[in-house]
């Protein structure tokens, strides 16, 4: 059969990788059309548009990007009509994907939905379209299937976390010798995740490397998104004690003692990966207070909204600063913070459901499709 997959970021093309793989063992004719990134292009089948190409971050900057956007959801609809596929599989991405969804199935396509819009956090209102567009929807947060069955009543699949294979399944780093091999010394690193697109990366970078002075007895490594090339990160890494460490970000988790992160699926990353972490986020101001009144959430990280409590302490906006962020560092260094730290990491990890999110997910497409 053949399959169209749309990932817009950086985690779905991981995750969308990971879901052809498993596609493929469940079906060996499989033939793959995409939008996604490096990942899924390693896997097989051909690369439509590369997510470094979809990246718009913020209210304001999706304005500015309009016609661009308008310009890529004519071509995927092109694109689709030449492919002709068996089915299309979204990927997280709804402001891309929801408009596809809804021309789809107008033209008769079978859509179903890997990883949710978060609909629970904010534009609950795409309920609706959910409902009428989305032929089958598969879910990886445990709240999310009480939240689409009891609250609107729509059967979902919750599969778990595609993040607990992607983690799990790999091989651990040695400390002493990964840190041999890129040339750094023996002191524990503090890894720095600030994000995947160029205006986040920088404004994030700005904060997170104002603390290195303070923490002489730790060497900082910034994790280098996919999409970036390693001349942006120069200007970063003049600051001494800084290095950069290219496409290896679970290789960098796993030999950290702690991290900054910018929230997002990262701070689920590296929660699983037991890091004791700062969570960060700093938008463009006009950005961050349209999204304050709409976004219904206590908390912004992954990790305190699946255990409905603050595990990870956060830092929004202004109090993103040097003093805050140097305050929580420590913090999370304190020996006792960390062992409690710990404990919830493996709450958490019970809560995702277990290994396997990438072959029930595929098993359960094929068998819908090839059914019908």
């Amino acid at each position: 059969m053949k399959y169209y997959l749309i990932a817009g970021e950086a985690s779905g093309d991981l995750h969308g990788a990971n879901l052809m793989k498993a596609l493929k063992m469940q079906d060996t004719e499989a033939s793959f059309k995409y939008w996604g990134g490096d990942l899924m292009q390693q896997t097989e089948g051909e690369l439509v548009k590369h997510y470094r190409d979809l990246a718009f971050m913020g209210f304001i900057e999706v304005l500015f990007n309009l016609r661009t956007i308008l310009k890529n959801i004519k071509l995927c609809k092109k694109d689709i009509e030449d492919f002709n596929p068996d089915v299309i599989i979204f990927i997280d991405y709804p402001g891309f994907n929801l408009r596809i969804a809804k021309w789809a199935k107008q033209k008769g396509y079978k859509t179903h939905y890997y990883i949710s819009p978060q609909i629970w956090a904010w534009k609950e209102g795409r309920i609706k379209s959910i409902k009428r567009d989305v032929d089958a929807m598969y879910v990886i947060l445990p709240f999310e299937k009480d939240f689409y069955e009891k609250k609107h009543r729509f059967p979902v699949h919750f599969v778990g976390h595609p993040l607990i294979d992607a983690i799990t399944d790999r091989e651990q780093a040695d400390p002493i010798t990964f840190k041999k091999e890129h040339g750094w010394d023996d002191r524990p690193v503090i890894a720095l995740l600030p994000g995947s697109r160029k205006q986040e990366i920088s404004k994030m970078l700005k904060v997170m490397l104002s603390v290195v002075e303070d923490f002489k007895d730790y060497q900082f490594v910034i994790a280098g998104a996919p999409s970036q090339e390693e001349v942006f990160y120069a200007p970063f890494i003049k600051k001494q004690n800084v290095h950069l460490l290219l496409n290896k970000t679970y290789d960098l988790l796993s030999i950290s003692d702690a991290a900054l992160v910018t929230s997002g699926t990262a701070t689920l990353e590296t929660a699983l990966f037991k890091v004791p972490q700062v969570v960060c986020y700093k938008g463009n101001r006009i950005s961050y207070e349209i999204a304050k009144r709409v976004i219904k959430l206590k908390y912004i990280s992954l990790v305190n909204l699946i255990l409905d409590k603050e595990v990870v302490t956060e830092l929004i906006q202004t109090d993103l600063n040097t003093k805050n962020l140097k305050k929580e560092l420590s913090n999370i260094l304190d020996p006792y913070k960390r062992a409690t730290l710990f404990l919830d990491y493996y709450d958490l990890e019970k809560k995702l459901g277990g290994k396997g999110a990438s072959e029930k997910t595929a098993m359960l497409i094929f068998k819908a499709v090839s059914n019908t």
